[in-house]
C-alpha cells in the first residue's frame, strides 16, 4: 500500500474518531461532568494510583471506563473500592476510542457534576492520536521506566496537560534521577505540569486531588454561567 493511501486511511479513522470525540464532549459539558484520560505504558501503576484517588476523593460522585484487551481485572479492581466501573475489552485494539468510550457512558448514567475517569489500554504511542472527548490526557510515568522515556514517546508527553510521575517511593531503590525525568517531560512540553506521586505512601495524592477539583469546578462555573 502506498504511503499516501496509509495517510488517507489514517485520517479518515480520525476524522471519524472526532466526530465521536465532539459528542461525547457535549454530553459531558451538558452534564458539567469532568472526564480525563488516563495514559501509561503498562505496569506504571495507574489502576492502584486509580484506586486509592477513588478513595480519597471520598463521596466525589464518580465513575471509570477501563480499557484492556482482555480480561476484567481491572474494572473489578475498581468496583472493590465501591465506584462504578465498566470494561471496555479492545481485543486486538490497542487504544480506546470516542466511539467505545460514548457507547460505555450510555450505560453508566453518569451523574450531573460527577467525575469521569477513562483508564486506556496501556500504550504510549496509539492513544496519543484519538481525542476521547476528554478534559485532558494525564500521563503516568513510573520511575522504574527510564528518565528518557519522554524522549522516546514525545507524541503522548506532548498530548498530556499533566503529568504524574508515580511510584516514587521506589526511587531510592532505583538511582533514578527525578530532576532529569522532569527535564525531559519538559523538552517535549514546556507547559506539561508534574506531580510526584505515590500511592503506597501518599505523597502527592493530594495535590493530584486538588488539580481533579479546581477543574471540576471551573466545568460547574461554566455550566452556571450559560
Amino acid at each position: 500500500m502506498s504511503q499516501s493511501r496509509l495517510i488517507e486511511i489514517e485520517t479518515g479513522i480520525l476524522s471519524k474518531n472526532d466526530r465521536y470525540a465532539a459528542a461525547n464532549r457535549t454530553a459531558l459539558a451538558d452534564r458539567g461532568i469532568l472526564a480525563v484520560n488516563l495514559v501509561s505504558s503498562p505496569g506504571s501503576g495507574k489502576t492502584t494510583l486509580l484506586c486509592r484517588t477513588i478513595e480519597m476523593l471520598g463521596n466525589q460522585p464518580l465513575a471509570v471506563i477501563e480499557g484492556d484487551q482482555q480480561t476484567a481485572n481491572d474494572a473489578d479492581r475498581i468496583r472493590a473500592t465501591g465506584a462504578r466501573a465498566i470494561q471496555v475489552n479492545t481485543g486486538k485494539g490497542c487504544h480506546l476510542d470516542a466511539h467505545m468510550v460514548g457507547h460505555a457512558m450510555e450505560h453508566l448514567d453518569l451523574a450531573p457534576a460527577s467525575m469521569l475517569f477513562i483508564e486506556n489500554v496501556g500504550n504510549l504511542v496509539c492513544p496519543a492520536s484519538f481525542d476521547l472527548g476528554e478534559e485532558a490526557k494525564i500521563a503516568i510515568l513510573s520511575v522504574t521506566e527510564g528518565e528518557d522515556k519522554p524522549l522516546k514517546y514525545p507524541d503522548m508527553f506532548t498530548a498530556a496537560k499533566i503529568a504524574l510521575l508515580n511510584k516514587i517511593d521506589l526511587a531510592p531503590h532505583c538511582d533514578v534521577d527525578l530532576d532529569l525525568y522532569e527535564a525531559n517531560l519538559r523538552r517535549v512540553n514546556p507547559t506539561i505540569e508534574i506531580i510526584r506521586t505515590s500511592a503506597r505512601t501518599g505523597e502527592g495524592i493530594e495535590a493530584w486531588l486538588g488539580w481533579l477539583r479546581d477543574r471540576l469546578d471551573a466545568r460547574s462555573r461554566t455550566k452556571a454561567a450559560e
